[in-house]
């Protein structure tokens, strides 16, 4: 679905109510016109006391009448409208979060979570009002527009081009500059909402740093005066408006004036008789509510454009698969052996490569240490390998298939731990999992000592962020969430940052022992562990610059004596 398919498709496919709900719209207002013209003779012919009640006996019951029908249609028109746009709408949620869910983490890594909150809050709503607000009302006003001019076309064509052109400025040249003065504004309105977004969730986020900095004062400053420039912003737009509709209801003015000139001449003819004058002026009036609110409706049109390229800029993020590679199924404890082939990323066009023609083996059940400096590469490479980034040249593969996520199991530095139980946040790695199966894991990640200390157990509350426990028990129980996902790749990424040595070095060895059987990629900038690994990989630059088992390393290379030697604290 591109860019512009998320309007049209859904105006192709509810073409048919769409289509009533203008219909019932412009029934409701030329029952309103109706209304008003029969009321204007009927009160100028009862003025001249007629002969007969029997001539003002139908106006009265076309009163009646149109008096009925212009809020039955009304109600009609907002029923089936709104009921069409809630289907859009839920059509409109539903493939947006089918873009959403599987592309979860590469969202993570391209857009901000304002950006994202931004999209989620607003940018479906806005699309709602395009309909509700700007569709509807706007081809209502053509009919309405094109409907007057063919009425007194029918009377006197001279006037009638006369009121197009005054009436056209009102349909189409001040909703056009209306258009083109708001669109600045109207998109810096909206970046100004997403960054306020993105600031108050950082804010959130932070807010024990902020505190602990002692800068809550200068975030709640900053925050203020980027709030009062939003303000600033809607009282100009405000005052825009103000000045526009004075201007819109000065031309309508001319506009009657015109009827009134126009009608009592007509009377004073003899063309028609002088009981129609108050009729056409009133109805002129009456069509005030269909033509005057087209500027509104199009000055939204920047912020609905603004709301499909966001939307749309996610959807250009989805995965494309190669249709060459079919993917691998997944059978239970099957070994996996991963093959990077000319692997080549970098974040945006403009950017260093951080990988370039990168390639790498790792046999199935072996364990692989990536290790190096910050910045070169190795938490790209697991981005990569768990489908969070897609490569930009080359391929992974997985036992000669395509790289599937379903296949990994990944462990970064700051897991998310929600606000509930230790057990359900254990279950989330595999909902289905029976109590017995939640305490083989707990044990395998040696939690069964501190949930014995505990009265619930299992079922003891996390609280927020799981900040009830210390960092290394809250690695261990992440880790029990994916020792249960029972999948045959785990990637460690810097696991037990932050850790202090003796913490560190117990979770490590824990780690490894407990994913003795599973193919293992454990990225670090330390060397505690090291010797439990397989091979030890050194990135430099996206490169190679070191490879080989721990004792290989300690007998041939000088630099990984050192490295490791101060890493121990001995240099």
């Amino acid at each position: 679905m591109r860019r512009n398919e998320w309007i049209r498709s859904y105006l192709k496919e509810n073409r048919a109510l769409m289509l009533l709900t203008i219909v019932l719209g412009a029934l409701g207002i030329c029952s309103g016109a109706a209304l008003l013209f029969i009321s204007g003779y009927l009160i100028s012919t009862s003025s001249l006391q007629p002969e007969s009640i029997m001539i003002v006996y139908v106006p009265i019951v076309a009163v009646r009448a149109f008096s009925i029908c212009r809020p039955s249609f009304h109600y009609v028109e907002r029923l089936v409208g709104h009921d069409v746009v809630l289907r859009i709408v839920e059509k409109m949620r539903m493939n947006l979060y089918r873009l959403l869910e599987p592309q979860a983490l590469l969202l993570r890594s391209r857009h901000r979570t304002g950006d994202l909150l931004a999209v989620l809050s607003d940018d479906i709503d806005h699309l709602q009002n395009l309909y509700l607000r700007t569709i509807f009302p706007s081809i209502v006003a053509l009919v309405i527009y094109g409907g007057l001019i063919f009425a007194l076309g029918l009377v006197d064509w001279t006037f009638a081009m006369l009121m197009a052109l005054m009436v056209a400025v009102i349909v189409f040249l001040i909703p056009y500059v209306s258009f083109v003065m708001s669109r600045r504004e109207h998109l810096f309105l909206k970046q100004e909402r997403n960054q306020l977004y993105q600031q108050l969730t950082d804010a959130v986020l932070g807010l024990t740093d902020w505190k602990a900095s002692g800068r809550t004062d200068d975030f709640l400053r900053s925050y203020s005066e980027q709030e009062e420039r939003l303000v600033q912003t809607e009282r100009t737009m405000k005052r825009k408006r103000h000045i526009r509709d004075f201007i819109l209801q000065f031309i309508f003015g001319m506009v009657v004036m015109a009827m009134i000139i126009w009608s009592g001449i007509q009377a004073e003819s003899g063309t028609m008789t002088p009981t129609f004058i108050a009729a056409f002026v009133l109805m002129t009036v009456s069509l005030a509510d269909a033509l005057l609110p087209v500027s509104a409706a199009v000055e939204q049109i920047p912020a609905y454009d603004d709301s499909v390229k966001r939307i749309s800029s996610i959807q250009d993020l989805q995965v494309v698969e190669d249709e060459d590679v079919q993917p691998i199924t997944l059978v239970q404890n099957e070994p996996v052996h991963i093959e990077i082939d000319s692997l080549s990323y970098r974040y945006s066009d403009q950017s260093d490569w951080v990988f370039r023609n990168f390639s790498l083996t790792i046999p199935a059940g072996r364990k692989i240490a990536i290790l190096g400096r910050s910045g070169t590469g190795k938490s790209t490479l697991i981005k990569l390998l768990s489908g969070a980034l897609q490569p930009t040249e080359g391929t992974i593969r997985m036992n000669n298939s395509a790289c599937v996520p379903e296949m990994i199991s990944v462990l970064n530095q700051q897991p998310h731990l929600f606000d509930t139980t230790v057990g359900n946040n254990i279950r989330i790695g595999r909902p289905d999992a029976s109590d017995e199966e939640i305490w083989q894991v707990a044990e395998q990640a040696q939690l069964t000592p501190l949930l014995a200390s505990l009265p619930l157990g299992l079922q003891t509350p996390m609280h927020e962020m799981g900040k009830r426990f210390s960092g290394g028990e809250r690695q261990r129980i992440a880790f029990a969430r994916v020792l249960l996902q029972q999948r045959p790749v785990v990637l460690l990424d810097e696991p037990a940052n932050g850790l202090d040595p003796e913490t560190e070095s117990a979770l490590i060895h824990t780690m490894l022992s407990a994913a003795d059987n599973k193919t293992i990629l454990f990225v670090t900038h330390h060397l505690i562990g090291m010797e439990q690994m397989d091979e030890i990989i050194f990135l430099e630059e996206g490169k190679i610059s070191m490879q080989g088992s721990h004792k290989q390393l300690m007998d041939t290379s000088e630099k990984y004596r050192l490295l490791y030697k101060m890493d121990r604290g001995y240099v």
